[in-house]
């Protein structure tokens, strides 16, 4: 059961890391997590997360700050999945339990973005985009109140992802000390007209200072 592979990741010091989607999985997971919890009150500091946390009923939503679960999710999402979720979900649950990254940002949830590659195109400004817009592929905007900054949705996809994978001390910012791991895109994704944000590519990066990657037609 996923209540001994908790169990087991605890003992041994293992990052535990769940898929769940719907409203009542999400629920699931975290009454695991907090049973795990409340029986070893020593251990801290664990950064356990749930992966793609797409729909969360409101009463669970606090717990993941109560319980210091990061929410693993992919901005594309909203992009790809948004227009039929309504007719799965019926619209209230959608708007109230979909994609909540405002609602989880604001609650201090530690948010996470991105790709769902396979899935999903490995491209991750369509999550980026994702995130700030939440324009869908039919063109309507799927719950708009749900948006994150720009600023937010960077902080998402470089600072948090890094604390997740317990790498902030080298990762995720332009920083003295860290790895010079850079991303030069065609366009200033925090500055170009929203609509902009998609047509942005990757002109060059640099990993951990030298150059590794350029597009041949800059």
């Amino acid at each position: 059961s996923l209540q001994q592979v908790a169990e087991i990741a605890l003992r041994h010091g293992y990052q535990l890391n769940t898929h769940a989607i719907g409203d009542r999985a999400n629920r699931e997971v975290l009454d695991v997590y907090e049973r795990v919890f409340a029986k070893h009150p020593d251990r801290t500091g664990l950064r356990w997360r749930i992966e793609h946390a797409q729909h969360i009923a409101a009463p669970d939503l606090p717990r993941f700050k109560q319980l210091g679960v990061i929410a693993s999710m992919q901005g594309i999402h909203t992009v790809s999945d948004a227009p039929w979720i309504p007719s799965k979900l019926g619209p209230e649950r959608a708007v109230a339990e979909s994609y909540l990254f405002r609602s989880l940002w604001d609650a201090g949830v530690v948010l996470t973005n991105g790709t769902d590659t396979p899935v999903e195109a490995v491209n991750p400004i369509a999550s980026f985009y994702g995130m700030v817009s939440r324009v869908t592929k039919d063109g309507s905007v799927f719950v708009p109140s749900q948006r994150l900054t720009r600023a937010e949705a960077l902080r998402a996809y470089t600072l948090n992802n890094a604390y997740a994978s317990f790498s902030e001390r080298e990762l995720g910012s332009l920083t003295p000390g860290k790895y010079a791991d850079v991303v030069v895109l065609s366009k200033d994704i925090m500055t170009v007209p929203e609509a902009e944000i998609p047509t942005a590519r990757v002109d060059y990066t640099i990993v951990g200072g030298v150059r590794f990657y350029e597009r041949k037609e800059i």
